[in-house]
């Protein structure tokens, strides 16, 4: 990894915070979260982290849309969501010792700043992790997309992508093929037109037009953020051009 400081985007699914509960939020997984990113923060001093968080495990608009709810409000609702699980990562960042600032595309003053550009960028230069909630503010957008928004917001060279239960992209699903197999490198495009399912498409496009790489991994495969980091062949990486530099 380059001395220079980066910016990379963490993007985590609110799914990968149930871990062995049915619902909702497991200490267990937010304390292995927390070190796995104190690790990061210690070794690459430079690095500028920032986070977006998903509200699945808490929370789904599409399904509730599906039973009657006004999408726009179901996804509302799920913004709210993301609201809880990032002030959850919060507070178990804080306890290992790292700054952090939660930001948010909704406002609400008591318990996150609202994100702001040039706030969000002056949090980074002053080493704090950025977290952020409330995906885009917008219905009909996922957290998916709000991580590639944010991501060019902030100039980031990277984009890693941590998918529950997938360690990168595969020809086919893994969960029901078990002769699927993973593809180390691929193009934005190639990855718009298989339209695997692992990655939204509307992020999938907005980072090729704007030739953000991406990293699709595991964050639960121990040590895998920091190995990406370190420039180690991890997960599957998408590039314009599909090869395997970032």
């Amino acid at each position: 990894m380059s001395k220079s400081p980066r910016t990379v985007l963490l993007k985590l699914s609110g799914e990968a915070l149930i871990g062995s509960k049915k619902y909702g939020i497991d200490k267990k997984v937010l304390d292995y979260l927390a070190s796995e990113i104190n690790d990061v923060v210690k070794k690459f001093p430079n690095l500028r982290l920032s986070l977006v968080v998903g509200g699945g495990n808490i929370w789904r608009g599409a399904d509730y849309e599906k039973v009657g709810m006004d999408r726009s409000v179901a996804d509302q609702a799920g913004m709210l969501a993301t609201m809880i699980n990032g002030l959850a990562i919060q507070d178990s960042l804080e306890k290992t010792g790292i700054p952090v600032r939660t930001m948010s595309a909704l406002s609400n003053p008591s318990v996150s700043e609202l994100f702001i550009r040039r706030r969000a960028l002056r949090h980074l230069e002053k080493g704090r992790v950025i977290i952020l909630v409330g995906g885009t503010g917008n219905p009909y957008m996922t957290t998916d997309t709000a991580a590639a928004l944010r991501a060019l917001e902030i100039s980031a060279d990277l984009l890693m992508m941590s998918k529950n239960d997938v360690d990168g992209v595969y020809d086919s699903d893994p969960k029901i093929n078990l002769k699927a197999k993973k593809i180390d490198n691929i193009s934005h495009l190639d990855a718009l037109s298989k339209q695997i399912r692992a990655l939204d498409s509307t992020a999938l496009s907005m980072c090729m037009d704007n030739n953000v790489p991406i990293s699709v991994f595991n964050i639960f495969n121990k040590g895998s953020l920091s190995g990406i980091l370190d420039g180690n062949k991890i997960g599957t990486l998408i590039t314009n051009d599909g090869e395997g530099v970032i």
